[in-house]
């Protein structure tokens, strides 16, 4: 009698062990098939378009003028029955096909929505969802959770990395000389936060194909990539809030180049030195480089 042995990779095991393990790190292969045949009927059951569905998202839009995506952040938020973005504008415009007016309730009437809706082809491989994201991680307990994201310039050329710690609000920016290439932004990633590797728990960012070389940034960092949902970027909201914060000193429709980008470095220092509300005045800096250095904890 032959025994057929299937390996798979160790970062496969080490996902599977983080998904389904119980609240004290054991694992039993029962439980973890219930946990995930729990999560395929919910996640089966909030993308059917049922009538509820459809009531929900015609009250919404037309009594209250709200967007798909805050149709989708309020439900999701409220455990509320709902489709997907994508989904919701798919039938907004076979509404519209049929002589319907849903769109006419939406703040730009499908104008931006040039490309077309559903049927969307996933660019990104391997990605792994933000619903895997730990809740000790969702709740800002504890240090070394980032996210990070792209700041482009003028015409869609020229670009920044940004990077944000979540727990002590540590901002990092990096100008991208070859811009949205993919490979030249996971080492810029890599070139950032290299120094903290040992810290670095997560990454949480969009699904932009800048990011479709996650895995080398994963593997070289020791690290899981976390993928916020499409068009929800209150799921990153701090990284969005950090980018305003750089659009300070460089403004939208701004170029960006090597030349005007010399400053960042200081940018970045002048950021982090702003005492923070929310961090009860304390500064970015200090927190962070307490944590690193392992002289306090902070309590948050």
């Amino acid at each position: 009698m032959h025994l057929l042995i299937e390996l798979r990779h160790k970062s496969t095991i080490g996902r599977e062990l983080k998904r389904n393990s119980t609240k004290r790190g054991k694992y039993n292969a029962d439980t973890a098939n219930m946990y995930a045949n729990e999560r395929k009927e919910r996640f089966a059951r909030n993308r059917k378009f049922t009538p509820f569905v459809k009531t929900t998202i015609d009250k919404y839009i037309i009594q209250e003028q709200w967007s798909p995506e805050q149709i989708v952040g309020y439900c999701r938020k409220k455990s509320i029955e709902m489709v997907s973005v994508e989904r919701i504008y798919q039938y907004i415009r076979e509404n519209k096909a049929n002589g319907g007016n849903l769109y006419k309730h939406l703040r730009h009437k499908l104008k931006h929505r040039k490309r077309s809706v559903g049927n969307t082809k996933i660019h990104i491989k391997d990605r792994i969802s933000i619903d895997q994201r730990s809740e000790k991680a969702n709740n800002r307990e504890e240090f070394g959770h980032f996210e990070m994201d792209l700041v482009v310039g003028k015409n869609n050329k020229g670009a920044i990395l940004t990077i944000t710690e979540r727990k002590t609000k540590q901002f990092f920016c990096r100008y991208l000389p070859y811009g949205k290439v993919a490979k030249e932004v996971s080492k810029a990633v890599i070139h950032e936060l290299m120094p903290f590797k040992e810290h670095v728990l997560s990454i949480t960012t969009d699904n932009g194909l800048e990011f479709a070389d996650h895995k080398t940034i994963a593997k070289k960092l020791n690290t899981t990539i976390y993928f916020a949902h499409p068009y929800s970027s209150w799921e990153k909201g701090q990284i969005e809030y950090c980018n305003k914060l750089l659009r300070q000193f460089i403004p939208k429709k701004s170029i960006i180049n090597k030349d005007n980008t010399l400053n960042l470095n200081k940018i970045q220092i002048k950021i982090n030195n702003r005492p923070r509300k929310n961090l009860n005045y304390e500064k970015p800096f200090k927190l962070f480089y307490k944590f690193v250095n392992r002289k306090v904890a902070f309590a948050g």
